[in-house]
């Protein structure tokens, strides 16, 4: 017979808030992947998700690709009834249940599970993973090349380096042109490495944008030249050929870095013991939650190499915090105008933004229970495109 304890713990409910958001100064229209463009107004959709338990605990989360919505849906209804502590349990169901999507509508629902159990025990989630609170070093991560905004020529991001730099970041990371060439890449690594080189750790993320073998190449060598510290996802093969991986590892110096594109444990250790990369990539709203980001982290500790976690948010400071081979916190997507991916749903002090960064170039880990952040509920709610209760 089960335990009043157990019973009490059983999820009872999840919630899930699709809303809107406006953002300003990105433009999508000429790049899915965003150019910084001051004056331009979008609308983005996110997606919120709560689980409570009968004895009324309470998990939040709000971050990740909204475009996953049904996907958590679908997983809500099969962990009603079930352990809310029982994150391992549902990680294998989320696995199974999904496995044809990705898997990535359960990174929200773990992520939530991780906060609830935080606060029922009064710990973060730092300390549940056995880490301490810490200073994250961080980078700022552009957005992608475009004409007439504010990163749309070599120059330009040499020049946006340098203000982060007096901004106190210390690393600095280029996302690139997506027309098809490899020339005003080049040009804008070469132009960094004469601006900044020397003073911060410098990468290059063609996010899987350079067409052929021979354009990687070519663009790896530069690097090489420029003295980056990584590059990342080089061409159009998605990230997933080991091969042709290992093969452009020996042919440049710089450290590639693969697996934002990779989803989970298993098939980033396949990447790995083909040789195709130096770094491992790993992400709370991509790899199912804390839960699979960690797996990953703990394998890549195995093989003796750093992960690096894919973009940023509480859950990603907190995993962060608690691995051992890692470098740098991700602030993503910036640009000189200022605008970012999505807008602050803080209800608390917590902040993502550009200008957020210490003086040292750090951002910290909320120290309260669960993740630490207090989300905006009434903007949500003010917001709403759907929310479905399941029970």
């Amino acid at each position: 017979m089960e335990t009043a304890t157990h019973q009490g713990s059983q999820i009872k409910r999840v919630e899930l808030f699709l809303f809107k958001q406006d953002i300003e100064n990105v433009a999508f229209d000429v790049n899915p992947g965003g150019i910084d463009m001051p004056g331009i107004r979008n609308t983005r959709t996110r997606l919120g998700v709560a689980v409570e338990t009968r004895d009324g605990a309470r998990g939040e989360y709000i971050g990740g690709r909204s475009d996953t919505y049904l996907h958590a849906k679908f997983l809500a209804k099969w962990i009603i009834g079930m352990d809310a502590f029982g994150r391992e349990q549902i990680y294998e169901i989320a696995r199974r249940y999904l496995r044809k999507e990705d898997r990535i509508g359960a990174c929200q629902i773990d992520n939530a599970l991780w906060d609830l159990a935080g606060k029922r025990i009064g710990a973060s989630v730092t300390q549940m993973l056995g880490g301490k609170p810490r200073r994250l070093p961080a980078y700022a991560s552009t957005w992608f090349a475009g004409p007439g905004g504010g990163l749309a020529t070599p120059e330009a991001f040499a020049d946006f380096a340098e203000e982060c730099y007096g901004l106190g970041y210390r690393a600095f990371k280029m996302h690139g042109w997506t027309d098809g060439g490899t020339e005003n890449d080049i040009n804008a690594i070469l132009a960094l490495g004469k601006q900044v080189g020397g003073r911060m750790a410098l990468m290059h993320d063609s996010a899987c944008h350079l067409k052929t073998f021979g354009d990687a190449v070519l663009v790896g060598k530069a690097c090489d030249e420029a003295g980056f510290f990584w590059y990342e996802d080089p061409y159009s093969d998605g990230g997933l050929a080991g091969h042709a991986h290992r093969r452009l590892r020996e042919m440049i110096k710089t450290p590639i870095l693969l697996g934002e594109h990779v989803r989970g444990v298993e098939a980033m250790a396949n990447i790995v013991l083909l040789d195709g990369t130096d770094f491992v990539r790993a992400d709370p709203d991509l790899d199912i939650g804390i839960t699979g980001t960690m797996k990953i982290a703990h394998f890549a500790e195995a093989m003796g190499l750093d992960v690096e976690l894919h973009g940023n948010g509480p859950a990603h400071r907190h995993c962060m915090a608690a691995i051992r081979n890692t470098n740098f916190y991700e602030l993503a997507m910036v640009g000189p105008s200022r605008g970012q991916m999505v807008n602050s749903i803080y209800a608390s002090d917590y902040s993502d933004t550009l200008d957020a960064v210490g003086a040292d170039g750090c951002f910290a880990v909320p120290e309260g229970p669960g993740l630490g952040v207090k989300y905006d509920w009434d903007f949500v709610n003010k917001n709403l495109i759907d929310h479905i209760v399941i029970e």
